[in-house]
């Protein structure tokens, strides 16, 4: 397999919005087919293969040669690449991921501003199991209100923080200036979003069309109830209220 020409990767934590602007990359047929590929077919990294990495170039590079992947940060994956092409420990962790993925010399950063929405979306989907809802589909009629947990909730809010703190960690380190997508504003402006994104890796958008949103929103009442319940429960007590 012929690696890729160009390579990028999407960071990001849960419920950034990352999956929606894969599709939307995608759709454009010229910035690779960002996808969560490691997860996907590779779950342990301790049995991961050059071949298999091959096939993830062949899967994710579009016919002008670049090739997208979108990922949670795991340092697992960094250790593997690194068994896996014995490299010297002097190689700073970008260096390693590039030789995974080859010229892999532009990334995106994929965060949320508010941390507690981003907490009750996720504790909803894991509790739902509605994670992406299509274009168009109805909703799930489901009754999940009682399904509330003060703890799980800031359990995730910790997560995402630390997801964050770690990528944020791996880019200063080596000096990367990423491309940071706020999904606050990536959903009230989709298109130029993508737009920015391709003019960010430099690929050609002569006649490039962007795809409309493949995903609608799932928020919904029982949201905003956890999430003015959780911020109420956990200030509780606090002689200083921020929110």
């Amino acid at each position: 397999m012929k690696q890729p020409a160009q390579s990028y990767t999407i960071w990001f934590s849960q419920r950034t919005g990352s999956t929606l602007l894969g599709d939307a990359l995608s759709s454009t047929g010229v910035a690779g087919y960002p996808n969560e590929w490691l997860h996907y077919q590779f779950k342990s990294p301790e049995n991961l293969k050059i071949e298999d990495l091959e096939q993830i170039w062949s899967q994710g590079t579009t016919s002008n040669g670049v090739f997208g992947i979108k990922i949670n940060f795991e340092q697992r994956w960094i250790d593997a690449f690194r068994s896996l092409y014995h490299l010297p420990p002097v190689l700073s962790r970008a260096e390693v991921w590039s030789t995974g993925f080859p010229n892999c010399n532009k990334h995106i950063y994929m965060t949320r501003r508010n941390k507690v929405r981003l907490a009750v979306s996720w504790w909803r989907a894991i509790v739902s199991g509605e994670w992406h809802r299509k274009h168009g589909d109805r909703p799930h009629i489901q009754d999940i209100a009682d399904q509330y947990n003060f703890d799980a909730i800031k359990h995730l809010l910790v997560e995402s923080n630390m997801c964050e703190a770690a990528i944020e960690d791996f880019l200063s380190e080596s000096g990367i200036e990423p491309l940071t997508i706020v999904y606050e504003d990536f959903i009230q402006d989709y298109e130029g979003t993508v737009m920015d994104v391709l003019a960010f890796l430099g690929v050609q958008t002569d006649g490039i069309t962007v795809s409309a949103p493949s995903f609608d929103p799932i928020a919904d009442e029982i949201s905003e109830q956890w999430v003015q319940r959780f911020r109420e429960e956990c200030q509780r007590g606090w002689e200083n209220v921020r929110w």
